[in-house]
């Protein structure tokens, strides 16, 4: 259910800029690196390094205002600590590292003082893509399916290429599991963009 409100959401924010002045508007392809972690006891406190790609649509209403949606695959890599066990019953030698894919889906808004600088905040909703099962005896998912993040940075442009830096940081427990470890995301972005 969660998933279709998120796409539901999404898909008016996208009719509504394709109503916004054509002047406005511009497409990008971005990709970069995320250096990611999980908070929890259960997890290694260090960020890990994956990846980022996808699609930038940025819609300017005035010179200085504008809204920036994004659709990006992203990777979270993490680790398990050894007090996992003390949560879970797992054998620690059969989890040490974590891939989890997600389907972010930011929506920034932009304020630019600068015709080369912008400032970026917005929430951000992911859609977990990839469920790790081997966390459980039983083959249960460890994760929750969605996620919802606070992302905040800046952008510079020049010419076509975009240059950007952000942190994100989870609002709500992930843990798919119980109650005893509380789950959070984390990342930092950096990532170029072309503007087509």
């Amino acid at each position: 259910m969660k998933r279709i409100a998120f796409l539901i959401a999404f898909s008016g924010f996208l009719l509504a800029a394709s109503s916004a002045s054509a002047q406005g508007v511009k497409l990008a392809i971005h990709a970069g690196a995320n250096m990611g972690k999980i908070d929890g006891k259960a997890f290694n406190e260090e960020y890990r390094l994956g990846y980022h790609v996808g699609v930038a649509p940025e819609i300017m209403f005035t010179r200085k205002w504008g809204f920036q949606p994004e659709i990006l695959f992203s990777q979270t890599n993490t680790s398990i600590s050894s007090e996992f066990s003390d949560f879970y019953k797992v054998s620690f030698d059969d989890l040490k590292d974590i891939k989890l894919n997600y389907l972010n889906i930011p929506l920034l808004l932009s304020y630019r003082p600068v015709s080369f600088f912008t400032f970026q905040a917005g929430p951000q909703f992911s859609i977990l893509m990839n469920k790790h099962n081997t966390l459980l005896e039983n083959g249960g998912e460890a994760f929750k399916n969605g996620d919802f993040s606070l992302v905040g940075g800046a952008q510079i442009q020049i010419l076509k290429l975009r240059v950007y830096g952000r942190y994100g940081v989870g609002l709500f427990d992930i843990n798919g599991i119980d109650n005893r470890d509380y789950w959070r995301n984390q990342t930092l972005q950096l990532g170029v963009g072309l503007a087509l």
